[in-house]
């Protein structure tokens, strides 16, 4: 049952993430435009060079703002990030209390064999 519950949550997450891929370019093409002006525009040292530089970015970070549904996209790769990491994880593990008597077996072989 855990099985099929992964695969539909992965199989949902695919198809968001897919439908999604469109505002998530826009999303980063805008976010490096952004980046590519805030350097620009800290480097630049007329007053000229200050406002064109500001400007782009202005524009880029609205473009950004306007990717509102790239961030749907992203929690979907991390569903499919999610599904990935537990499909094959092993929860077999015992509960292994700190006293040594417990395990004693366990214990004289580590002991023995050091």
């Amino acid at each position: 049952m855990k099985k099929f519950a992964l695969f539909l949550l992965g199989a949902l997450s695919l198809i968001v993430l897919l439908s999604h891929v469109g505002p998530m370019i826009g999303l980063v093409i805008s976010l490096a435009v952004l980046y590519f002006a805030f350097k620009k525009f800290s480097r630049a040292e007329s007053a000229g060079g200050k406002i064109l530089w500001g400007a782009i970015g202005i524009i880029a970070l609205c473009f950004s703002i306007g990717n509102v549904p790239a961030i749907i996209g992203i929690a979907a790769l991390a569903g499919l990030y999610f599904v990935y990491k537990t499909w094959n994880s092993d929860k077999r593990t015992a509960y292994e209390p700190n006293d040594p008597f417990d395990h004693f077996e366990k214990e004289w072989k580590e002991f023995r064999y050091k």
